[in-house]
């Protein structure tokens, strides 16, 4: 898909400013589409929306569901507004962090929350509040499966469904029945929940097609082992008659390291295609009512993957696979139509990965922390990039871009200014300005970056299992002279 040359900001949901320790789909969203209204920004990026695990960091990158939504995204305010809580039931709030997410105690506050909504719902909802449910049970077809695995998890422990008993494990239609029945309640709480998630984020939606702010999601290319994704739908992923992994998801050593074992189970690409990726097909429709374009996390997994049996000791043991590259992509736009994807290559050189994205005018991505400054021509200098391209400051797994700065050798900073031009005063806004300038088709900053913050307000540190993902905005943030500022410069540079 073509795309015009425009820009946007990066801040995921969770690092808005809100009154309940996380950010949500409530007024703190509508503060920052103001925001971007002001800044005459086009596109708010975020990271995926599913639900998150203490158990994985909080990462939402290891979700329990590529289709469900994170219910600690949920406005309780919202949920108030519609008759389901009252203002005393949200009494008394914990003395919440403004700048960082507490998970647990946030978790422990607002899963309560959701339940006494629940309990309301079923003592209250009117025959038409419960139609609405219904047909969203019947328009969401992934969410019956989603909410029985939830309830299953609940039941087990929390243990991980590669353990649960036999039947259960590998789907046994009967057992499957009885767990439905016995876990009934639950599974409405489920189901409920993940409607409240749907009606908010519409309402959301909606208020960014109004403000004129089109919304960019993220697809991590593999699930998790443990998700309702893999448990439902076994005949996508390459398992063995137990369903269990019989290769996990890597990368191979390079020079300097040992490569990585992630874990996440592979799909079976050949049954996939046996029936037109129809599990994609549903993933990325889903996606798309939420979304206007997409990022495609580690691109590469669908011309090659790496490989490694699960039982292996070190990532050396795995080899590279065929992904189905041109077919994938063919089949999906014939069933979806046009393809607004960007794709995370990170601009290195790979002739047979440039031309998949080449073909499809998939746009891969630039982030300046990647140039050597003193390589004329490095091909992640703003004045280097390519029309088709995504330019950023920094991403939500890089440092921030004062925080890259701070840490540059004396030859690097140096070189770095003489190729901006600058001094290396309000660096931020130096860089920002050179990615605008750029002919890049879209120009992407962070939060972070427009406030010039350091290393401590970083939001992922990648290969690190805690301290992720915490970083907020307070209200004073969403500063007005700083949204005029880039408001300015985006008048003057891309339009």
């Amino acid at each position: 898909m073509e795309f015009e040359r425009t820009s946007g900001v990066f801040l995921h949901l969770t690092s808005l400013p809100g009154p309940h320790g996380i950010g949500d789909l409530g007024d703190g969203a509508r503060e920052f589409l103001s925001f971007l209204e002001t800044a005459e920004q086009t596109y708010w990026q975020f990271c995926p929306l599913g639900p998150t695990s203490a158990a994985h960091g909080n990462s939402p990158y290891q979700s329990f569901s590529a289709f469900a939504g994170n219910p600690l995204l949920i406005s309780l305010d919202r949920l108030a507004a519609d008759g389901w809580l009252t203002d005393d039931d949200l009494q008394p709030v914990p003395d919440f962090d403004p700048h960082a997410v507490e998970y647990e105690r946030v978790a422990d506050y607002k899963r309560e929350k959701l339940r006494t909504a629940h309990e309301r719902f079923r003592e209250t909802a009117t025959e038409s509040d419960r139609a609405a449910l219904d047909a969203f049970r019947d328009d969401e077809p992934w969410v019956e499966d989603y909410a029985l695995f939830r309830a299953l998890k609940a039941d087990y422990g929390g243990g991980s469904w590669i353990e649960w008993p036999e039947p259960i494990r590998t789907r046994d239609p009967d057992a499957l029945d009885d767990a439905r029945e016995r876990l009934a309640e639950e599974i409405e709480y489920r189901v409920l929940v993940q409607y409240w998630f749907d009606k908010q984020w519409n309402a959301f939606k909606a208020d960014a097609e109004d403000a004129g702010i089109k919304l960019v999601g993220d697809v991590p290319i593999y699930v998790g082992l443990d998700s309702a994704d893999v448990w439902a739908s076994p005949e996508a992923f390459q398992l063995d008659d137990e369903n269990r992994p019989t290769a996990v998801a890597g990368v191979p050593p390079n020079s300097g390291d040992d490569g990585q074992k992630w874990g996440n189970p592979l799909y079976d690409w050949g049954t996939l295609a046996d029936n037109d990726y129809d599990w994609w097909a549903r993933r990325l429709d889903r996606l798309f009512e939420q979304v206007d374009v997409t990022r495609l996390d580690h691109f590469q997994g669908f011309l090659e993957y790496w490989a490694i049996p699960t039982h292996a000791e070190s990532p050396a043991e795995g080899e590279w696979r065929d992904g189905p590259a041109y077919d994938f992509f063919e089949t999906i736009g014939d069933r979806l139509g046009e393809l607004p994807f960007i794709a995370e290559d990170l601009g290195f050189p790979d002739a047979e990965l440039n031309a998949l994205m080449d073909h499809f005018d998939f746009p891969g991505m630039r982030v300046p922390q990647y140039a050597d400054w003193c390589q004329d021509g490095n091909a992640h200098q703003p004045m280097n990039y390519p029309k088709n391209a995504v330019g950023y400051t920094s991403t939500h797994d890089t440092n921030t871009f004062q925080g890259y700065y701070n840490g540059l050798g004396d030859r690097q900073r140096e070189c770095l200014h003489y190729n901006l031009g600058v001094d290396g005063s309000e660096i931020n806004w130096s860089m920002i300005e050179a990615v605008w300038r750029s002919d890049a088709v879209f120009a992407f900053t962070t939060m972070q970056d427009l406030l010039a913050l350091d290393s401590h307000a970083r939001f992922n540190t990648p290969g690190t299992a805690e301290g992720n993902w915490t970083w907020r905005v307070t209200s004073d943030g969403l500063d007005e002279d700083i949204a005029t500022k880039l408001g300015t410069m985006t008048m003057i540079e891309l339009r």
